[in-house]
């Protein structure tokens, strides 16, 4: 949802203007539609049936990679906003998208973290833990 408010707002704007909101634009939407896929494949059980690929490695480098180049999005993003620009209604969407893309930074970094978790098998929960358990 986050990703979405970014590229929405940002497609909102005259972007084309602007060829650092270009990056933005390519940044967001790629995301956006990756981590759409990967939730797909969740809610379809699909990464069960392709149980060759280690999903969490593939979790954590996706949401690693979401997170750098987040950063350079966000950077540019709030670099590129102007705000004596002459119309305000681009200034307050440039800068809300900013904020959006911080936040969108800062998300996929947690999920980084957590999937690294996942990845180096540390993070554990009730049901793993009863079926280990009585086994």
């Amino acid at each position: 949802v986050l990703g979405l408010l970014v590229w929405s707002l940002i497609a909102a704007t005259t972007y084309h203007l602007h060829a650092a909101y270009g990056w933005v634009m390519f940044v967001s939407l790629f995301f956006w539609i990756l981590t759409l896929l990967f939730l797909v494949t969740y809610l379809l059980q699909l990464h069960q049936k392709f149980y060759m690929i280690p999903w969490p490695l593939v979790l954590m480098i996706c949401n690693a990679v979401a997170t750098v180049l987040y950063i350079t999005a966000f950077v540019t993003c709030a670099a590129a906003v102007q705000p004596t620009s002459w119309r305000q209604w681009d200034y307050n969407r440039r800068a809300a998208a900013s904020f959006f893309a911080c936040v969108t930074m800062i998300t996929y970094g947690v999920s980084t973290f957590f999937s690294f978790r996942a990845w180096k098998g540390l993070g554990s929960n009730a049901a793993t833990s009863q079926v280990s358990d009585h086994a």
